[in-house]
């Protein structure tokens, strides 16, 4: 049994924020002064697997950097969205292209320029850690910060419902 209270089973896409969701909210920077940003590679293992199981995966997010993109893509996430100025139209935009309903959709966020987009979708998420104007949207608040699992913890809830998580005896191997 799911600790989400939601029909995981409905769920076919999975749009994440960056900054705050897929990796910390306190980050080093560089000499340029750049974010230089952490990647969780648990997450990174459950996001290519839900790829791989055919759940659709975007990334939208105000960020940018160098080699930011890449990693997404070595992932096999095709639809990345960086220097997001509005991100609820660039989600509605995603959800048509593939034919995806609200209730499909879960969308994990941390601060106020995820709201609007928290709002549209059948299962908003946020990290522990998420501002309180968040954490009010939120149907699902993971019990992990941004950047230490959040992925990991709501993608293995969904694939899991869905009887795509892998067996023990299955699970070798990117």
């Amino acid at each position: 049994m799911s600790k989400i209270n939601y029909d995981l089973g409905k769920i076919k896409g999975v749009v994440f924020d960056v900054d705050g969701v897929l990796s910390p909210a306190l980050v080093p920077l560089g000499a340029d002064g750049n974010p230089q940003r952490m990647a969780n590679i648990k997450d990174g293992y459950a996001l290519q697997l839900a790829v791989r199981k055919g759940l659709k995966i975007a990334i939208i997010s105000g960020a940018s950097g160098e080699g930011l993109a890449e990693r997404f893509k070595y992932l096999g996430i095709n639809d990345v969205y960086l220097k997001a100025g509005v991100k609820r139209k660039l989600l509605e935009g995603w959800m048509n292209v593939n034919g995806l309903s609200a209730e499909e959709v879960a969308y994990a966020g941390d601060d106020v320029p995820d709201r609007e987009c928290m709002e549209c979708v059948g299962l908003p998420v946020a990290p522990a850690d998420s501002c309180v104007d968040i954490l009010r949207v939120a149907r699902y608040i993971s019990p992990v910060n941004g950047g230490y699992g959040v992925a990991r913890d709501l993608l293995e809830e969904i694939l899991r419902a869905q009887n795509l998580w892998p067996d023990t005896d299955k699970a070798c191997g990117w």
